[in-house]
C-alpha cells in the first residue's frame, strides 16, 4: 500500500504554519523567540509534525508529513 496521507486518520487535508517559541535560560527569561519551526497538521483530526525552519528550507515539507 503505498496511499500517503495522515498518519492517525488517512486524510489528505492539511495545513501549515510557522512559529516561534522560546529556548532555556535567558532566551526564555526574556522572552526571545528564536527557535522557528514550521507545523503540519491535520485538518481532521489534529495530528501535528513541527520541523525546524532552517532545515526544512527548501523542501516540500507536507510530503515528510504524508511519508513522501
Amino acid at each position: 500500500m503505498n496511499e500517503k496521507g495522515c498518519i492517525k486518520c488517512g486524510s489528505t487535508d492539511a495545513g501549515q504554519k510557522d512559529v516561534a517559541m522560546t529556548g532555556t535560560g535567558l532566551s526564555k527569561m526574556f522572552d526571545i523567540q528564536n527557535n522557528q519551526f514550521t507545523v503540519v497538521y491535520c485538518r481532521r483530526c489534529g495530528y501535528s509534525e513541527f520541523y525546524n525552519k532552517e532545515a526544512s528550507a527548501g523542501s516540500n515539507i507536507l510530503d515528510f508529513f504524508f511519508g513522501g
